[in-house]
């Protein structure tokens, strides 16, 4: 049983991850293998966030007066969430991996991106989006296309040049 002090500290624990995250999804991670458990919680924080399970009762406690109170108000069941500091993305793949990978086991219930709540539908087109490294790379490319196109056809004109003088 916890005292009155510990779950005080539960809940502005939870109250400063939720203020500090971009994103939160609710989860559960009831009846893994707790080396499995622990793998995905390494993975969640490999990407800049943080998972935690409590009571409800402390979720919504925590919840009050934050973006996330819609979502983590009337939770039933056992429940675990997923903070997501920087990248919400790579947060949403991880959970998106671990139900697929224990599927009638680990559920992905909904989330909460900034201000706009996400079905699970959401959550897992969320999931299937490509990482941020890889969105950069896109966008570096399509800076450069135009520059590097301008310069083959420098090139192109150069060599033209040459051989009519050769």
């Amino acid at each position: 049983m916890m005292t009155r002090a510990e779950k005080d500290a539960v809940v502005s624990s939870i109250k400063e991850k939720i203020e500090k995250s971009q994103a939160v999804f609710l989860t559960n991670l009831v009846g893994i293998p707790s080396v499995d458990s622990v793998r995905i919680r390494k993975n969640v924080r490999e990407a800049k966030g943080h998972m935690v399970v409590t009571r409800n009762t402390l979720f919504a406690r925590a919840a009050k007066g934050t973006f996330a109170e819609g979502l983590l108000s009337d939770l039933k069941g056992t429940s675990c969430v997923a903070f997501a500091y920087e990248d919400a993305a790579a947060v949403a793949k991880i959970v998106n991996d671990a139900s697929g990978e224990f599927e009638n086991i680990v559920t992905i219930r909904g989330g909460q991106l900034g201000e706009q709540k996400l079905s699970k539908a959401d959550v897992v087109a969320l999931a299937k989006l490509p990482s941020r490294p890889q969105m950069l790379g896109t966008l570096l490319a399509t800076f450069n296309a135009p520059v590097s196109a301008f310069a083959r056809v420098l090139f192109a004109i150069q060599e033209q040049k040459e051989k009519q003088n050769a």
